[in-house]
């Protein structure tokens, strides 16, 4: 059933459990194709999924649609199949018109209009008269490749009206006609059948290797969404175990203050007692006086016995009960400040930003003549002389500045840079459209988002207004995030983990790029390179 003038051969659109083209074709995983049906009854019958021809095994019953593309290709085949067969009938045999014992046909004259056996075509190769005659394999419906109003064989292609016709229609309606022979127009079909054919398979390829595609990007994702949850636990596990402190804590202090509060009572009642007994001392002195017959003895103490001992005054004492309450509150206080803390843990978000890390290389087109660039464009230092370099547009012909090559105009990218030993810098990105020429002032209005180093110990961030960062020494490498479409840029000391500064709520437009500030070389005190390092994934 293979025909050469089909878009794609016989094999490559049968089905390899039924072996007959295509009805409804659909795709497994793997890329091998099968009717549906053929395909659900395979796996219906068996225990578990798996490729009928590779063998690939499917934890799940894959979701089956059919294949648009295939379904197209195996119809048009179809078609063409069944336009040849009703050519020549398949499992149809031409019989000898010349026979009585009905031999099979060899040829069929399209001149004399019948078929040969073998025995009965020898005149058409001997005579030379029958050697002009047209001979080709044996067909039975023979009238299909005769012109119906000429009775003459079919044998040239008018290419104005699309149709076979015979030498003598050329001379009558398809006399201005350009007609060619069919063998040279069916050369010409062949070729547009075959680019047509390879760009079928172009498309089928295309397409295989969208899906090899999605289904990469499926994994990278889950990769992607494994980390995330292991980031998201280790966040909570961190967010447990401050409040199991926090709770411990709290317990400790209030188990503290019960006690210091009976401690506090005990004292009280001690000193209550101690007061009691005295006043009941006096009230039995007083009882005892108030019937005494000794005057005299009874006027000489009266003045130490009219007033009442010396006691304390107990209205306002009390213990405190809100020792506690008070407890709480600080401690409840103290939690809700170390979850404000740790909402914004630099080390968990600086682990999850490093996966936004990206190849950055310092770009010698843009660098200042005084900067000296490493080989592998990963380095740069400021010299002590001026370089003869091309004042080209892109290049900082005063400040002490440069950028990476690569920009950036959407997405998320993070890159790290050693600045140890120096004491000055600048680190950030700017936009593409920055000025380069002259003094340059790092402003958010001139397009540079940056931290900026200086007197060894001094660090800003260039915003509007400018703003000290208070830090406990200067970092010595600085981790540079960019979230385009959030409109963000932070900054991170990768050494010690934290959050140096961010700018939030930036509108970015056109491309985005790494910006390096060396600062001047003060006679070797400022002589240190920043470096461009590789990002280590903690």
């Amino acid at each position: 059933m293979s025909s050469s003038s089909s878009l794609l051969s016989e094999d490559q659109l049968l089905c390899s459990i039924c072996l007959d083209v295509f009805t409804d074709p659909v795709s497994t995983p793997c890329g091998h194709n099968f009717c549906m049906v053929c395909l659900r009854e395979c796996w219906d019958s068996s225990s578990h999924c798996q490729c009928p021809v590779c063998e690939t095994k499917f934890s799940s019953r894959p979701e089956l649609h059919v294949n648009t593309l295939i379904s197209g290709l195996a119809a048009q085949f179809s078609k063409s199949v069944q336009v040849k067969s009703s050519r020549a009938p398949e499992n149809t045999e031409v019989f000898c018109d010349c026979c009585e014992e009905k031999r099979a046909a060899l040829k069929t004259c399209l001149i004399c209009m019948a078929s040969y056996c073998n025995i009965h075509l020898k005149p058409h190769q001997k005579i030379a008269l029958f050697k002009k005659h047209k001979l080709m394999d044996p067909v039975e419906n023979l009238e299909e490749y005769i012109c119906q109003k000429h009775e003459r064989p079919l044998e040239l292609f008018c290419r104005d009206d699309q149709t076979c016709v015979c030498q003598f229609c050329t001379e009558g309606d398809h006399k201005t006609h350009s007609t060619v022979p069919i063998e040279e127009e069916i050369h010409v079909k062949k070729t547009v059948l075959r680019e047509t054919q390879a760009e079928v398979q172009q498309m089928i390829q295309e397409r295989l290797e969208k899906i090899e595609e999605i289904r990469l990007s499926v994994e990278l994702n889950k990769k992607s969404t494994e980390k995330e949850k292991a980031d998201s636990v280790e966040v909570f596990r961190a967010l447990l175990r401050c409040i199991e402190r926090s709770q411990a804590e709290l317990l400790e202090v209030m188990e503290e203050k019960q006690k210091a509060a009976e401690r506090q009572a005990e004292e009280f009642i001690k000193e209550l007692e101690q007061e009691i007994t005295e006043l009941k001392r006096r009230d039995t002195e007083l009882e005892q006086l108030s019937h005494t017959e000794d005057h005299l003895h009874l006027l000489q103490i009266y003045p130490s016995l009219c007033r009442p001992p010396h006691t304390k005054n107990w209205t306002d004492v009390s213990v405190d009960p809100h020792l506690s309450v008070e407890s709480l509150r600080r401690a409840l206080s103290q939690l809700q400040e170390d979850l404000s803390e740790m909402e914004k843990v630099p080390a968990i978000k600086l682990k999850r930003i490093q996966q936004y890390a990206v190849d950055v290389t310092l770009d010698p087109d843009t660098a200042n003549p005084f900067l000296i660039l490493s080989d592998d464009g990963k380095q740069v230092t400021c010299g002590d002389t001026r370089q003869n370099l091309p004042d080209n547009p892109e290049r900082f012909d005063y400040a002490h500045s440069l950028l990476g090559k690569e920009g950036f105009s959407s997405g998320r990218f993070y890159y790290e840079v050693q600045v140890r030993g120096k004491t000055t810098w600048a680190l950030g990105v700017t936009r593409e459209s920055s000025n380069r020429k002259g003094t340059i002032m790092l402003s958010l209005e001139n397009g540079y988002w940056t931290v900026f180093l200086r007197n060894e110990s001094e660090l800003l961030a260039v915003d509007s207004p400018t703003v000290p960062l208070s830090l406990k020494q200067a970092p010595q490498k600085v981790g540079v995030f960019v979230d385009y479409e959030e409109g963000l840029v932070s900054f991170y000391d990768v050494e010690d983990r934290s959050h140096i500064y961010s700018f939030t709520g930036q509108s970015f437009t056109g491309r985005l790029y790494p910006y390096f500030r060396t600062g001047f070389n003060y006679a070797g005190l400022n002589s240190a390179p920043l470096v461009i390092t590789p990002v280590q994934h903690y």
